[in-house]
């Protein structure tokens, strides 16, 4: 598990893995960070589970600093695959839900596998939802893809190793016509992974989000939607995104983000099928800090499809007899 922050850039010209530091905490953001992340609000926040009604599936591929790679030519960019899947037991007011994010850079990956579950109240015209979740969290490392400048003397040079530990969160969301907002915190047991060698030891931090969008219909069919993601590590750390999505007709999908210090994004996504059920999203992010160290663009893929809800209907059928017409 690799500590990563969107302002401060991997060492060109060597691996050098945060594990192995063995001098303090570094606080640094360690959850993969998403330029979509709007559309995978749950992942952040689970008092958003089931929060739109109806079964939702989505996947997600971001490929950050494409084409990075060491001096060993070995790469080392971080790779990352979202998958969710959510529902609701809408007249109880309860949402469901399962993430599973694949996150690899370098020598490092790490697998985190989460059940959500929400409570979702009606106050007036808003809903109030609190939600948590419940999972694991595994860690791998592979010692022949490091590259490092001062070896320690008990370091493996081959082989891997994983580690397994329990993981926790929580979240609040208030969603009123108009905007929303939530507070959430993940990873509130801050598991630990040392690999063996307590001196080793990297414990994955407490990370804080707060999100917020405000939608709006300036004319016609066309919807705008600004929103913002707060991040800190342990309060000792704070980054933020900031994104403005228009929607027309909800089909058609464009907008502008920012990501402080770090990149700028172009986000783009288009509606399929009848009832616009699929929907595929693409984003691009331009770096523009760190670009000695880094490569400069950032790629992400999108696809989400909502099950459409299945109503009985009653249709009227016109009956004629020799004495009725109706």
């Amino acid at each position: 598990m690799i500590q990563r922050s969107p302002g401060k850039s991997l060492l060109k010209y060597s691996f050098l893995l945060l594990f192995f530091m063995g001098v303090g905490s570094v606080y640094a953001q360690q959850d993969p960070q998403f330029t979509q992340y709007m559309y995978n609000r749950m992942y952040f926040n689970p008092a958003f589970a089931g929060k739109g009604g109806g079964f939702e599936f989505s996947a997600l591929h971001r490929s950050q600093w494409a084409g990075y790679s060491t001096t060993s030519g070995s790469g080392g960019a971080p790779t990352t695959q979202l998958l969710t899947a959510q529902g609701a037991l809408e007249s109880k007011g309860i949402g469901y839900g399962l993430t599973i994010v694949n996150d690899n850079i370098g020598a490092s990956n790490n697998l985190e596998v989460n059940l959500q579950g929400a409570y979702h109240r009606r106050v007036n015209r808003a809903t109030l939802s609190i939600g948590a979740y419940l999972g694991m969290y595994s860690s791998s490392l592979d010692y022949g893809e490091l590259v490092v400048v001062n070896p320690e003397p008990n370091l493996p040079d081959a082989g891997k190793e994983s580690q397994l530990n329990f993981n926790a969160g929580l979240g609040l969301v208030w969603d009123a016509p108009k905007y929303y907002i939530g507070l959430s915190s993940r990873h509130i047991n801050q598991p630990s992974f040392d690999f063996g060698d307590g001196s080793y030891a990297n414990t994955l931090e407490n990370h804080t989000y707060l999100m917020a969008g405000y939608r709006f219909r300036p004319v016609g069919a066309l919807t705008i939607e600004p929103s913002f993601l707060l991040k800190s590590v342990s309060f000792n750390n704070f980054s933020y995104e900031l994104s403005v999505i228009a929607t027309h007709q909800n089909k058609i999908s464009g907008g502008l983000g920012f990501r402080g210090e770090e990149s700028v994004s172009l986000l783009v996504g288009y509606s399929l099928l009848r009832d616009n059920s699929l929907k595929l999203g693409y984003a691009f992010d331009l770096v523009f800090s760190g670009v000695e160290a880094k490569e400069p663009t950032s790629h992400e893929l999108l696809l989400r499809y909502t099950l459409p809800s299945v109503t009985r209907e009653i249709q009227r059928v016109i009956q004629r007899t020799p004495r009725f017409r109706f």
